[in-house]
């Protein structure tokens, strides 16, 4: 399983439930990133998509506590152990094996010990930030294995960077 994420200088991802920046370059990543594979994400960050709607051309898994919770086009969660275990299942009925994890943050925090990648959109400037995501460059267990050249768009500055464990 992977991590995808994007992070400001201090690691932050969100603010207020919602992204930190608009960045155009970034969200066309993701989508090649993501496209055809499984996502797992929890409701919260279901919840900032257009619409509140899955994702399309994807299977998306939502982690939820509530039992009640249901959504046309997901398939619903209710830990992240049953997320990675239905998500196992529908990337074998799919035909992939990508499971990608997109959030949120206590979402990513639980999972980041069962993922071997993290893919990372690092941003070089700092934002108000309520929502963190590990710093992998002080992970012992991490080491960054790829970096894109630089982008820049709508003044933020930011590289695609992959880490994998050691």
């Amino acid at each position: 399983m992977k991590i995808i994420v994007a992070t400001e200088k201090n690691w932050g991802i969100g603010k207020d439930n919602q992204l930190l920046v608009h960045l155009p370059g970034d969200l066309k990543f993701f989508k090649e990133q993501t496209t055809g594979k499984v996502i797992i994400l929890g409701r919260k960050t279901l919840e900032t998509f257009p619409g509140g709607r899955p994702l399309p051309n994807r299977v998306n898994v939502i982690v939820s506590g509530n039992p009640e919770f249901q959504k046309d086009g997901c398939i619903i969660a209710s830990s992240v152990e049953d997320a990675v275990a239905k998500s196992l299942e529908a990337a074998g009925d799919a035909g992939t094996d990508g499971i990608m994890v997109c959030g949120g943050g206590s979402i990513y925090e639980q999972m980041l010990p069962l993922c071997d990648t993290c893919i990372i959109t690092r941003m070089e400037q700092c934002f108000e930030s309520d929502r963190f995501f590990p710093n992998l460059d002080e992970d012992p267990d991490f080491e960054v294995v790829w970096e894109s050249q630089p982008q820049e768009e709508n003044g933020v500055t930011y590289r695609f960077r992959e880490y994998r464990r050691k």
